[in-house]
């Protein structure tokens, strides 16, 4: 998410006593959560439903399920064990968010999933990778923001994935 901040030329900025940090791009407010990644749901209670509704969330997040730098977009689903969605889909009573998922692809052999998904990307070609992925999400939300649907986005952006 600091990534999709810099992407939008501006700086996210801790609030008082809350547990993520915050930036305004035109009418949208984009959160990264200081907690741990598995209470990510903690921080929707400060702006869902307060300010925004469920609908109108749009969560980046990794994924094991699809090859480094691919991504996918969808709207609602089930957390399907990813343990930061979980805490959001149990914090809003609802999954009926957009997900951006960013492919991290499995662990290698003789390697843990936590080794995998908290470390960094020791292959140059991996690292490339990851940061497409990255750049394909950021412009994914840009599209989403600008207004286009989620079937509109998921069609351009998940079939690029097919042919790469």
């Amino acid at each position: 998410m600091n990534l999709s901040a810099a992407f939008f030329q501006t700086v996210l900025r801790k609030r008082c006593f809350r547990p993520y940090k915050q930036a305004k791009v035109d009418q949208h407010l984009l959160l990264f959560p200081l907690t741990y990644m598995n209470n990510s749901g903690l921080v929707c209670r400060y702006v869902i439903p307060r300010r925004y509704t469920v609908d109108q969330l749009i969560v980046m997040c990794d994924t094991l399920d699809l090859p480094a730098g691919m991504i996918r977009v969808r709207q609602g689903g089930s957390s399907a064990g990813q343990k930061g969605l979980q805490s959001i889909i149990d914090e809003l009573g609802s999954a009926d968010f957009t997900r951006i998922y960013i492919g991290i692809g499995r662990p290698k052999e003789n390697q843990s999933v936590i080794e995998h998904v908290l470390g960094k990307a020791q292959e140059t070609e991996e690292r490339r990778l990851l940061q497409q992925g990255i750049q394909a999400a950021s412009s994914a939300l840009i599209t989403l923001l600008e207004g286009a649907t989620v079937g509109e986005v998921a069609g351009e952006y998940n079939r690029k994935n097919s042919h790469s």
